[in-house]
């Protein structure tokens, strides 16, 4: 029994000394040991392997289906008056109604109902071929007795080996951050405890960027979120907070909440001037706007950290930008999240998993492979207003990211479709029948498929 507890002992020291030294004291100072890197440059020839192995035997059995490179159904192009044709001709006035145009209509009506373009944004993004995790593709179905080999020896050491670790750095790095901020906010206000307060922001999110694995690929750092500015990003998972607060660190915004989460929050606004909201307060759209403009206006505060979509989408699109972060004023700095979905499936869909569910998935993926690119400030243009500010944001977040660009409200995912939106449909209709097109609105737009 003695030896037992020896050798427990002895493995408890090794998994400690191995925690501290070698992982948590080179994140804290913003170093690398090159162990990450390797382990991804193994990850990425097994998955090659693996996708070959799949290839070959979809080859070796020509029943298995090949996946449809666009989704369950093929859109056709073009606007309204594109796709209705030789029906109404562009510049004809008081053209009338023909019955054909009903097809147009069911048409578009079928293919909402079949792959609607916002149902798809709340699912799983499916890949190319199959990572040996989760099976988000179901035409994957050839499977080798070396890739199951594979795929067991992965399991024992996500769930044996990375799992215990990264919830150990967890663990570590939420201790450390309500600790932390709570000793430095019994500071006074200065420069030394502002500079504590984002010492300590930064090593906790170091810290817990290294309990996921992630390997972060900043770009354009000339362009990083200035004190007194916005930042703006498209928003993938929860942790994208800790993606972006591991290069800088920034001044949160949310929903004042109970339990653990509620512990965190008091102990970090002791220490850095965050924005939290009560409930009745966050329904107040007036009370949040001026407590952000008040925030802004004090130039050596903390850049806010916005994610305007309002939900998580499946990192394969942007959705609609609420344009209240786009009324505060102040510059707003865009930034564009790209995962690796290779490794693991980041994309938290809070109708299907709770948090410790997703988080569970999250620390038993292969690691967290991201790119952010921060993208040169944006401010109001003359004659702009918020909603016009934001989609433009959105534009460009989208097209730098390599996201599809959709109008539609991520709101949907929980409500109705909002009456403006069909009657934005009649309109385009009605200007088509009474040769109004020349001031048509934009109808090439994702709102057609609604």
């Amino acid at each position: 029994m003695e030896d037992l507890w020896s050798l427990a002992a002895g493995v408890f020291q090794v998994w400690m000394f191995v925690v501290l030294f070698l992982i948590m004291l080179p994140a804290m100072f913003g170093l690398s040991l090159g162990v990450t890197g390797v382990y991804i440059r193994i990850l990425v020839q097994i998955l090659e392997w693996a996708t070959i192995r799949i290839q070959r035997g979809r080859q070796e059995q020509p029943s298995v289906p090949v996946p449809l490179p666009n989704g369950i159904i093929e859109r056709a192009g073009g606007s309204m008056m594109e796709q209705m044709g030789h029906h109404h001709h562009h510049h004809q006035v008081g053209s009338e109604f023909c019955l054909s145009d009903a097809l147009y209509f069911y048409k578009k009506g079928v293919e909402s109902i079949v792959d609607d373009q916002v149902t798809q944004r709340f699912s799983s993004e499916e890949l190319a071929s199959w990572n040996l995790l989760t099976r988000t593709n179901q035409n994957f179905r050839y499977i080798s007795l070396r890739l199951t080999i594979i795929w067991v020896l992965g399991v024992l050491v996500r769930y044996c080996v990375l799992f215990p670790l990264r919830v150990t750095l967890a663990i570590i790095g939420l201790s450390w951050l309500v600790i932390g901020t709570s000793l430095v906010g019994f500071l006074p206000e200065s420069s030394v405890k502002n500079w504590l307060s984002e010492l300590v922001h930064l090593t906790c999110y170091r810290i817990c960027a290294r309990g996921l694995s992630a390997t972060v690929l900043y770009h354009n750092k000339e362009n990083r979120p200035q004190k007194g500015g916005i930042c703006v990003a498209n928003h993938t998972t929860p942790i994208d907070v800790v993606i972006l607060a591991n290069d800088g660190c920034y001044a949160m915004v949310g929903q004042i909440h109970g339990g653990l989460m509620g512990v965190m929050q008091r102990s970090m606004v002791r220490s850095c001037p965050h924005v939290w909201f009560e409930r009745s307060e966050m329904r107040d759209r007036h009370a949040v706007t001026n407590r952000l403009r008040a925030h802004v206006a004090a130039r050596t505060k903390l850049p806010i950290l916005i994610f305007p979509e309002g939900t998580c989408i499946n990192n394969t699109s942007v959705m609609m930008f609420k344009k209240g972060s786009f009324e505060i004023g102040g510059t707003i700095y865009p930034v564009a999240i790209k995962y690796d979905p290779r490794f693991g499936d980041a994309f938290w869909n809070s109708a299907k998993y709770n948090m410790v569910s997703y988080l569970l998935r999250m620390m038993t993926s292969w690691a967290i492979v991201v790119n952010v690119w921060y993208l040169p400030p944006m401010s109001l243009q003359d004659g702009e207003d918020a909603a016009q500010f934001a989609n433009r944001v959105k534009s460009a977040i989208a097209d730098q990211g390599g996201l599809l660009d959709l109008a539609w409200d991520g709101g949907l995912k929980r409500g109705k479709v909002k009456d403006s939106f069909k009657e934005e449909q009649q309109k385009m209709y009605s200007s088509i029948i009474v040769g109004q097109n020349g001031v048509a609105p934009n109808l090439s737009g994702s709102s057609d498929d609604e």
